[in-house]
């Protein structure tokens, strides 16, 4: 006789549920410099900034600090993590070889739906190119990441991504307004979005070489930029 699933914790879904919610605030305070680089805080301000308790801040603190956007300090606090250009150019050495490998793998296992998505988001990238739209830009780039993780059918390199990701947004977004070219980020976004739509797999690995080559060069861009 087949065993019964196990049935669902309402409390433990809710609960994950608050966690995740608790990380994409979290997370989008500290790539948009809300919560500034250097600055200290604590699970009891940031459960009553955001209305959610504090056992789902810890928890997205937590993973927070796994991905390098947060240290956590025992009994001394939690503190949000600073931008270093020497990191953030070893962080695009590892970004290059996972991104080339979720956007060939992502051609080669996208479900039609998720193939139909990809080719939306390539449109979007190519209108927010047309109006200079930084905010359209930023909302579909975070789509396409996710996308790109999921249709890629590999949980090593969505756990590799995962750890650039938050780290890599929040250091364009500190600097774009000095040294980026953001429509040109966009249209070479969606030249990726446009070859995992048609499943073309080394078209997709050669434009996400192209992007990560304009990456590094806007990330060595800013030290000019800034002096």
């Amino acid at each position: 006789m087949a065993r019964k699933a196990p049935a669902k914790n309402p409390a433990r879904a809710s609960e994950s549920s608050l966690t995740d919610r608790a990380y994409r605030d979290l997370e989008e305070l500290i790539v948009t410099l809300r919560l500034a680089p250097g600055s200290a805080v604590s699970e009891a301000a940031l459960s009553e900034h955001l209305g959610i308790g504090r056992t789902p801040i810890r928890e997205a603190l937590q993973r927070l600090a796994r991905e390098r956007l947060v240290t956590i300090l025992p009994r001394r606090g939690i503190i949000v993590s600073e931008v270093n250009i020497g990191t953030q150019l070893r962080l695009i050495e590892v970004r290059r070889e996972v991104e080339r490998l979720v956007a060939k793998s992502a051609a080669r296992r996208a479900t039609p739906e998720e193939r139909a998505l990809f080719a939306q988001m390539a449109r979007d990238f190519e209108k927010a190119a047309r109006s200079n739209d930084e905010v359209t830009f930023m909302r579909v780039d975070r789509e396409y990441n996710e996308l790109s993780v999921v249709a890629s059918r590999n949980e090593f390199a969505a756990g590799a991504m995962g750890l650039v990701h938050s780290l890599s947004r929040r250091f364009w977004y500190i600097h774009y307004k000095k040294a980026a070219d953001m429509p040109r980020a966009a249209k070479l976004h969606a030249d990726v979005a446009r070859n995992i739509a048609v499943q073309d797999e080394d078209a997709a690995a050669a434009a996400s070489d192209r992007l990560i080559d304009y990456i590094e060069q806007f990330t060595r861009d800013t030290v000019s930029a800034d002096n």
